[in-house]
């Protein structure tokens, strides 16, 4: 099969190729993979020229599921260290920190304000007003603890 005289194994190949430049361009370690199912595919369809359309497209999806489960478990055995882990994860990111109480934390919870934003919290008894410390977030409730309890006696 051939489109303008190119072979289909061609076309596999430069396509292979276009992704893996477009993984460059646009890191996200994903095209990467379709790159190496496009490059499988390109070489198969080399490899027997007749090969279908529907079976290159086939094999082109097939590839791309295998690929892509490599790729995650490689990525999840290797996982790529970083200078700030909880980048991506602002809740994470407010554990230890000191926030005001915005409304009084009573046994239903309460809100603290945490920079220009008001949390859920939930802990201890504390008047608004008071400064408290994070120490966990529990599904979007932070829950806090009075900065007295937590200094050392």
């Amino acid at each position: 099969m051939t489109l303008g005289g190119i072979s289909a194994g061609t076309l596999w190949l430069a396509l292979a190729l276009l992704l893996g430049l477009a993984e460059l361009l646009i890191p996200g370690v994903f095209l990467i993979f379709l790159a190496v199912a496009a490059a499988i595919t390109g070489a198969a369809t080399l490899a027997l020229p007749d090969l279908p359309l529907a079976a290159q497209l086939g094999s082109f999806a097939i590839w791309s599921g295998v690929t892509v489960l490599i790729g995650r478990r490689w990525y999840h055995d290797y996982p790529v260290a970083t200078a700030d882990p909880l980048l991506n994860d602002r809740a994470a990111r407010l554990v230890g920190e000191i926030v005001v109480v915005e409304q009084a934390i009573e046994a239903d919870g309460g809100r603290v304000r945490v920079g220009d934003g008001v949390w859920p919290a939930r802990g201890p008894d504390a008047p608004t007003g008071a400064r408290v410390r994070v120490v966990e977030v529990d599904r979007g409730v932070l829950v806090v603890e009075p900065i007295a309890a937590l200094t050392p006696s």
